[in-house]
């Protein structure tokens, strides 16, 4: 394994040296579509990393002045981002993605659409500016209850699973964009969301070696250069303290037992699990300390202060001992290593020899929707009642709308009744939810033809008897299920597309139109 020197290259030694590391490890957010000052600053100063959310985003061209923005002040900056695509998506968040998520490439099982997404979506990152990217998630979703993970997973089959995350490991870093590979190790047999209080996986040892950690075996195999920890307990693996926070899990299996040399990312220190348990403070030297080498914070605290108050946490802790110095050292540095990395592999960088590396692995297809479109036509699954005839007079979609998970939000719009007015113009839109749910949608609806659009109807029972009730009244209804697709398939058409994302919409409205 590569061993670090101690102490920041270029910079002073001793209290000046210390406080650049601790800034250096971390990657703090921020408010606005402009960098403040005090982020600049803090650029200056060592802070090596910023990340990016959807409140960041307007257009890629107002994205691409900021990260020209942050790299004025420091050249080597790492920019990151929770770009998974499908239901999770910070470039598109105001539209939805021209990406299908992990459930829908993974129904597809085709590792070369895998790669060539990945890839599309990495060159769209990498033509703004952003060099680092939380993505993919390799959790096997093996809970169908999960609230966190669900469509973000390639799915319930490790074998599955890692063969689509190594795929897109390989695809997003030919485009120059680091992949994060997360949340080790694993986060898919949860019934709870990390964000709101603290997980727990009680499969034996066996289980999680042969289930979960496969599919990061495969990330390390195709070498994604970053990984990030969940906020989970697995006694089996570490039976006091989360993963996050975890020597035996970060230093001992994921360094040790599984070779892993690259970049160790926490997921948010503000989420509950940690922050509600330990503090951000307190869980971000214990995190270091356990191996950690970068600190995420920022989706909900996103100022000066959270990253002064963390910087002066972790210089306290080398000088109280609880941290070692060379730790911290080393953390940064290895942040600096991939900063380096990514300046190599990013497109039109000179090799060795002076020549230019060229962007390969696009599909004819080309990049964004074409791809993506692609991708979301084949995740289809159509079932038929019968002989279906395409509707030629407006609809009306009633959308059964549960509440969105923090990773997920409630900015990105989702469904397919856009796509719909498009094609057949007339048709709109309702949106509810609850035990009226189905009578509201029955009352609005009139004597127009439903499309019933509904997102993990097995999780929420109160959809599935807004389902009953339209369907009772009207079976000729159309149900369209953009969530896991585990409850059985009603309705005169059926349609499952193993996701939310906008072309996902997209291609369920082509088929509810017949123009596909």
């Amino acid at each position: 394994m590569t061993t670090f020197a101690t102490g920041s290259p270029g910079s002073s030694s001793g209290q000046d040296g210390l406080a650049r590391d601790a800034l250096t490890v971390l990657q703090p957010g921020f408010t606005g579509t402009t960098a403040p000052d005090w982020l600049l600053r803090r650029l200056g100063e060592g802070l090596a990393s910023v990340g990016l959310f959807g409140r960041n985003i307007t257009s890629q061209a107002q994205l691409t002045a900021l990260t020209a923005q942050l790299r004025a002040e420091h050249e080597d900056v790492l920019v990151a981002i929770d770009e998974e695509g499908g239901d999770v998506t910070r470039l598109e968040v105001r539209t939805g993605s021209s990406f299908p998520g992990n459930h829908a490439l993974g129904a597809v099982d085709d590792v070369d659409l895998t790669r060539e997404v990945a890839f599309a979506l990495g060159r769209r990152l990498a033509e703004c500016g952003v060099n680092l990217n939380w993505a993919p998630s390799a959790d096997v979703n093996a809970n169908p209850s999960n609230p966190v993970i669900g469509v973000r997973s390639f799915g319930a089959d490790p074998g599955l699973v890692a063969r689509h995350t190594a795929a897109y490991v390989t695809g997003l870093q030919a485009a120059g964009v680091a992949a994060c590979t997360k949340h080790f190790p694993g986060h898919g047999d949860t019934a709870v969301d990390s964000h709101h209080s603290l997980p727990r996986i009680d499969a034996d040892r066996s289980l999680v070696d042969s289930r979960d950690l496969a599919p990061f075996r495969a990330a390390i195999a195709a070498g994604s250069r970053a990984m990030m920890s969940a906020h989970i307990l697995v006694p089996a693996l570490d039976a006091d303290v989360p993963a996050t926070l975890s020597h035996a899990i970060l230093t001992d299996l994921l360094r040790g037992e599984l070779g892993y040399d690259g970049l160790i990312v926490t997921d948010g220190m503000e989420m509950r699990a940690i922050a509600g348990t330990y503090g951000i403070e307190h869980g971000s030297v214990l995190a270091l300390a356990a191996g950690a080498d970068a600190i995420c914070v920022g989706g909900g605290l996103a100022d000066d202060e959270t990253v002064r108050r963390l910087r002066d946490a972790l210089v306290t802790a080398v000088r109280a001992g609880d941290l070692a110095e060379e730790r911290l050292a080393d953390a940064a540095n290895r942040v600096r290593a991939l900063a380096k990395w990514t300046r190599s592999a990013a497109p039109g960088a000179a090799d060795g020899d002076g020549t230019k590396r060229e962007a390969t692995g696009e599909t004819a297809d080309g990049t964004g929707e074409g791809v993506g479109l692609v991708a979301a036509r084949r995740a289809l699954a159509t079932t038929h009642a019968k002989p279906y005839e395409p509707p030629t007079l407006p609809l009306y979609v009633a959308a059964f709308t549960p509440v969105a998970n923090i990773a997920v939000g409630d900015e990105t719009p989702w469904g397919v009744g856009a796509e719909l007015a498009r094609l057949l113009p007339g048709t709109e839109t309702g949106t509810f939810a609850g035990d009226s749910a189905g009578a509201s949608a029955l009352a609005v609806a009139g004597t127009r033809r439903i499309v019933a659009v509904v997102r993990d109807e097995h999780r929420h029972p109160w959809m599935t008897t807004a389902l009953d009730t339209l369907l009772t009244t009207r079976p000729d209804t159309i149900v369209v299920e953009m969530g896991i697709p585990q409850s059985p398939p009603r309705g005169l058409l059926h349609i499952a597309t193993h996701g939310a994302a906008r072309v996902c919409g997209r291609a369920a409205a082509e088929v509810i139109a017949g123009v596909r």
